[in-house]
Formats: structure tokens, sequence, C-alpha cells
């Protein structure tokens, strides 16, 4: 049993002997007794007195039975890894795994422990491959749409800022936790506040995980397209791939992400129920790291204690709202299309989050009823920005920018000042205005209009924005029984993660796939 103290208000500059004296002091016992941090996070609501505040854990025999009483004591047993109880039903075929995003890999990874042997076809590249043909794209412009930021080994995930933090409430959270340290991860995601990893570490964290999977039977298809799904007596039975291939299989994980637009127009038309759902659109916008850091900790914003500053903003009218989404702190815009003759924007991030500019994608709701009737239109309708945006840039795949002031007063940018934008191809001076429809221009503004109250400065000349930000969410969720986790069209047919609208980060996502391979360890067995 171990006693958890929480609440332990460091102020900057103390050290790990301090902190731990401290948590001696409160629990009334000697130096005998040890500490491990489970909990770290910073409070900055009084910028001329932060602190860190921890959460720590010890062993409860060692306190004193006054310190047991204290409120701010817990008591907390081990967590044991995950055991998952098996199925009965014998399976004599390997599950087929359709995409290596963190739904299929994380499916995939408790699949493989217990003995089904998946099958994970990917569209894309392994991640070694994946990163190089993504940098030719940011060197050539040449882009390859079934391997790019979109598709490949790891998601799109793998290029963004391995950011883990997630609203979910689930005790398989911490399991995702531990199985990216496991293989790699720094161990601090264990107990930050707001994890995460890093592209530049999580590629290796992915190519590690690979590896263990095929060990344990587990085995890959790169660059292999999923072409149709074969389905009889309302069962899935098997998949082709494009290359002409059969996969007979009763078990498919569709595990996709939320750019696979022929996925979806193939799901409509062979009748595989779907429905829209809301989804949002907007800009990347860039600022100075050190702005934001001057603004969140005032006087203490460059001390060593306190990492690159990070916001999450959001302001509503009615059911549409304006927020940031995917804050990259020290990072760069990305391009992240994948489909030729657009222009897609994301925020990337390595671990050490040191890059001259912070980055956020500051997205307006689109709901259902502003669009068309079909279950496609919110893909249509994502595609026309990224054409538009497309089109503005100089139809070379240079991204539109404009001056977040000068966007608020109508106005075409002519030049930039103290920010200059990250994104890897090349920028084009434009006018947003031009590109999204009026619902979406009005939210933007009013959002872009209550951020710089909440932070001075927010939307001020320098900040720029680039765009489009069209991939925040998928546009539709694949419909699917909320007992058995299949497709309520198809039998055997599971659909996980983002792309099946089940998910938005790669932390729900991850808990996603392990819920689907759940259900299936729990009713069969392998053969």
């Amino acid at each position: 049993m171990k006693a958890i103290l929480s609440n332990i208000a460091m102020p900057l500059g103390h050290t790990e002997e301090e902190l731990f004296a401290k948590c001696r002091q409160k629990l009334r016992c000697g130096k005998e007794q040890t500490f491990q941090v489970v909990k770290k996070s910073v409070d900055a609501r009084d910028k001329k007195n932060i602190k860190i505040v921890y959460s720590v854990s010890c062993d409860m025999e060692r306190i004193s039975g006054h310190a047991k009483l204290n409120k701010e004591v817990k008591l907390s047993s081990e967590k044991e890894p995950l055991k998952l109880k098996e199925g009965k039903v014998l399976q004599p075929d390997r599950p087929i795994i359709i995409g290596s995003g963190p739904a299929g890999l994380f499916c995939g990874y408790f699949l493989a422990e217990y003995g089904f042997r998946p099958i994970i076809i990917e569209r894309g590249s392994e991640v070694e491959q994946r990163t190089r043909e993504v940098q030719d794209f940011f060197e050539t412009g040449k882009l390859l749409p079934d391997s790019n930021i979109q598709f490949g080994e790891g998601g799109a995930g793998t290029f963004s800022d391995g950011k883990l933090v997630t609203r979910i409430n689930d005790s398989r959270c911490d399991e995702v936790l531990k199985i990216f340290h496991r293989f790699g991860a720094p161990a601090e995601i264990l107990y930050e506040a707001k994890p995460h990893i890093g592209t530049d570490k999580l590629r290796q964290v992915v190519k590690n995980m690979r590896l263990h999977m095929i060990e344990q039977g587990a085995s890959f298809l790169f660059n292999t397209t999923v072409k149709s799904l074969l389905v009889s007596s309302e069962r899935v039975r098997g998949v082709v791939t494009e290359k002409g291939e059969t996969f007979s299989s009763n078990l498919i994980i569709l595990a996709v992400g939320h750019s696979a637009r022929d996925v979806y127009e193939y799901l409509a038309r062979t009748g595989i129920e779907m429905e829209k759902k809301p989804f949002s659109v907007g800009v990347r916008i860039e600022h100075k790291q050190e702005f934001l850091n001057r603004a969140q900790y005032g006087i203490f914003w460059n001390h060593p204690q306190l990492k690159a500053a990070d916001y999450q903003l959001s302001y509503r009218e009615g059911e549409r709202g304006c927020y940031s989404f995917c804050m990259c702190p020290g990072g760069m815009v990305v391009a992240s299309q994948s489909e030729e003759g657009t222009v897609v924007t994301n925020g990337m991030s390595e671990y050490l989050r040191d890059g001259e500019n912070c980055n956020s994608a500051i997205v307006s709701s689109v709901l259902p009823n502003d669009l068309e009737h079909d279950i496609l239109a919110g893909v249509r309708f994502q595609r026309m920005l990224e054409r538009r945006a497309f089109s503005m840039g100089g139809n070379d795949y240079c991204a539109p920018v404009q001056l977040s002031q000068d966007f608020l007063n109508h106005e075409k940018s002519t030049k930039f000042f103290d920010v200059i934008p990250t994104y890897p191809i090349g920028t084009a001076f434009s006018d947003f205005h031009e590109i999204f429809p009026a619902s979406v221009k009005k939210m933007l503004e009013a959002g872009l209009n209550a951020f710089d109250k909440k932070i001075k400065g927010f939307s001020s000349q320098s900040a720029v924005l680039t765009g489009v930000e069209t991939r925040t969410s998928a546009p539709l969720r694949i419909l699917r029984n909320s007992e058995t986790l299949e497709s309520i069209s198809a039998k055997g047919l599971f659909p996980a993660g983002e792309g099946a609208g089940y998910a938005g980060g790669i932390t729900s996502a991850a808990v996603d796939g392990i819920r689907i391979a759940a259900k299936i360890i729990e009713t069969y067995h392998p053969c």
C-alpha cells in the first residue's frame, strides 16, 4: 500500500532534496523514507509567486498515524499492468488492423501480447522511410499521397508534438503512458501534468513498438492500401488490397485516421452506416516563444525550472465556439496535406520545444446543419478550403499567410514584423476572408479579439496566421454497437480511433484501440 501526499507547493529554485524534506516534515517521518514524484504541474496564477506543485508517493508503513489523518494524504494501491480475461471462442483467423496510428498500434500491441498475431496493413511507409519522404516534400514540394504527415507508421501524431494530454477519464490512459515509456519515451510523461514526447523521440518509440510486436508474432505490411472489404451474410470475411492481394479474416479493425477520405467514400458506397458530426476549421497562429513566456510567467519568463509556456483558449457564442487546438510550444507549422492540389497545416514540436516560435491552431466550429445533407458533405467542405488555400498560396504548396491584426482589420498583409512563419515550403500573403465562409470568419474574429484580452498582445500586428487548418477531427462517425464495438452494419468490423469518430488525440485514440483489443481478447481465443 502506498501513501500519496498531494498539493506540495514549492517555490522556483527549489531542489529535489528540499521537496522531499518538506514531505518528511508533513508526514513526520525520518530520512529513511523515500519518495517518488507521481504528478508535477506549474501554478502560474500569481506571476509574482509561481509555484511548482507536486504529488509524491511513499511507503504507508513508515509514516505516522497522525500523518495518515492528513487530508493531503490518500491511500493508493500499486497499479497492476492491465490484465484481460481471455475468451473461449476459438479464433482461427489472424485479426487484420487497417492503419498503424495510435488506435491501430495499441490495438495490435495487445492482440500480439495475447497471441493473436495481428496483421497491420498501412498505406504509408515505416517511420524511418516516412521521415525521409516528409522531409523531401518540405524541400521539393513533391507530395506522396499515401505517405506523408497524415499517412504512415504512427499516424498523424508522429509528426505533431507527441502531446499525451487528454480529457477522457479512463484508467487505460495510465497504461498508454507506461507502454510509451517502456519503448523509449522519457520517464517524465508518467508524472507531468501536460505530458508530451516530442516528434523526434516519438518516431523511435513507434519503431520500438513495431519491432517488439513483430517478435510477438505480428506482421506489418507497409505501402499497402486496402481497397475493399469482403462482406457476406452481414459479416466481414477479409480485405482486398490495391495490389490485388486478398487477406481473409473475420476480425477487422478499421483504424484509418481522419484523413482517409477514400475509405469514407468507399464505406458510403457500400452501405456501412455513418453519421455527420461537428468538426472545426481555421488557421495556425504563430508568436515568438519569448513573447508567450513573458505573458504567462512574468518576471520568471526565462527561469530554468519553467519549460516553454503554452496556453489553452476558448470562446463561445451559443452552439459555436472558437478555440485553440494542438498548441506547440517552441515548434513549427508543418505542411500536412495528403491530397495533391491542397494546402493543410498542422503544428509540430520536438522534445526540447526549443524553437524560436510557438504555434497553435485557432479554429471555429462547423456544425452538421451548416452543410448539405449527404454524409460526405464535411469531407467536401474540408477539401474546398484546402484547394482554395492551395490557389491562394500560388498553386505550388506554399501556404497563405496574413498578420492577425490585418485579418481583424480586413486588410491584406504586405510584410512580416518580428515573427517569421515556419511553414517549410514557403508562404504567400493572402486574405483569409476570401477562403472561409462567413460563419467561420465571424467566429475566428470574435475568438481572436477575446483571446487578446486573455493574453495581452495575442492578436497583435506581429502574430502570423497560416492556413488552412482542416484536419482537427473527422467530419463523420462510423456507427458501432456500444456494447460489442462492432459496426452496426457488419459484424467483425471494429471502427477505431480518430478516423472512426471515437477519439481526439494520441492518448484517447490509443485507449480506443485498447478497448477494441480487450473486446476481442475477452471473446476469442487464438488458434
